[in-house]
């Protein structure tokens, strides 16, 4: 029997697609947004005594309440509000999981969700499998702003959430505090829910602040602010995200989370509770890690056809390759992996319509520098 798709758009995603190819062509992975050096070693040390401490069966749906505890300390300390651990934060097993879950917990069927485009490849198909509709609205081609009066031109009766991403995947753009003006100007006097995806929270640079919606009372209240342990512990392949909501929206967002995975890996909750609470030092610190591997790899692209567009925040870099090739992206990428052993991400798959002659990818520094020296050899020769 052939099934009726219910996701029709939707193959296999251009990450796995790129990795693949990557791994058979033995090319220098700059493509899968992951790091390829090691975990903190408190965080190691730390889970491996959660372990042997014997904390290996299901933890509390909501998450261990020491990691729910460490969150809201944390949260005060960077946004000056502290949420309430037990009513306002749940642990998920990583940021996807919470996007599906604040989808499906407020949006349904014949409702409307605005996107910004270009935006990470989950959002939509959870969309579609509440029965709802994307409503894609382009960010700048160029330097990937929001237009906000085309946000608000974007806004119906039926639409029921706004999605937000800051700092941005794919390009590393950043709210400031003019946007998150307009954002609250947007939503005064409607019903509709805020989903903003924070994971990349802590990598912002040349001292700039993160303009979290947490930072804002009028957007909190209605607001599903999500977050990745992955993205600010080098550590991607774990899977544990947090969601802060007000009390009423994780009440709804838990009765999708219990039915979807009910918890997630429960010592390495153990151990980042530890972590946080131990070490602040990190996430405080991560922005400068990130902005010496940032400027360094811009150097060295430089010296390459490729031209580095600004990188505010997130660790991702877009390039220009118009002086290379006039391949569309999807094509250069399979090119740059098989031909020249550089793996990179189009920017096509992000949009729901790509604008015409774009030619920019994705490329990854959260590497090792000798993995990014590798890969700036091979771009020399582009």
């Amino acid at each position: 029997m052939q099934p009726q798709t219910k996701l029709p758009k939707v193959g296999t995603t251009i990450f796995t697609v790129m990795s693949q190819l990557a791994a058979q062509h033995g090319a220098v992975n700059l493509g899968q947004g992951f790091p390829d050096f090691p975990v903190p070693a408190r965080l190691v040390d730390a889970l491996t005594r959660a372990m042997q401490a014997g904390h290996n069966q299901y933890s509390p749906m909501t998450g261990v309440p020491a990691l729910r505890q460490a969150i809201a300390a944390k949260t005060e300390r960077c946004y000056g509000w502290r949420p309430d651990a037990d009513a306002e934060i749940t642990v998920t097993s990583g940021a996807s999981e919470a996007i599906f879950d604040a989808i499906h917990a407020v949006v349904r069927a014949g409702e409307e969700v605005i996107v910004l485009d270009p935006c990470y490849d989950c959002y939509e198909p959870a969309i579609d499998l509440a029965g709802a509709k994307a409503v894609h609205v382009p960010l700048d081609p160029a330097t990937f702003a929001p237009d906000w009066n085309a946000v608000r031109a974007a806004i119906t009766p039926n639409t029921r959430m706004l999605m937000v991403n800051s700092p941005h995947n794919p390009s590393g753009a950043m709210f400031n505090a003019a946007d998150m003006q307009a954002l609250i100007d947007i939503l005064r006097g409607t019903d509709i829910v805020l989903l903003s995806d924070e994971v990349y929270e802590h990598i912002v640079f040349d001292g700039a602040r993160h303009e979290s919606a947490l930072l804002y009372p009028e957007l909190r209240e209605r607001a599903f602010v999500i977050s990745s342990f992955g993205k600010t512990y080098h550590c991607t392949g774990w899977k544990i995200g947090y969601c802060i909501a007000p009390p009423a929206l994780s009440a709804e967002f838990r009765k999708v989370h219990q039915y979807n995975t009910f918890c997630t890996f429960a010592p390495a909750q153990h151990a980042l509770a530890e972590m946080i609470e131990q070490e602040p030092g990190h996430y405080e610190e991560l922005g400068a890690f990130y902005q010496a591997k940032r400027d360094r790899f811009r150097e060295q692209l430089l010296t390459t056809k490729l031209k580095p567009l600004a990188v505010p925040g997130g660790y991702f870099q877009i390039a220009d390759y118009s002086a290379v090739s006039d391949l569309d992206d999807v094509a250069f990428c399979h090119w740059l992996t098989t031909e020249h052993g550089v793996t990179a991400i189009p920017l096509s798959p992000f949009y729901e319509t790509p604008p015409a002659g774009q030619r920019l990818v994705r490329l990854c520094f959260a590497k090792n520098e000798a993995t990014l020296d590798a890969a700036i050899v091979r771009l020399q020769a582009l």
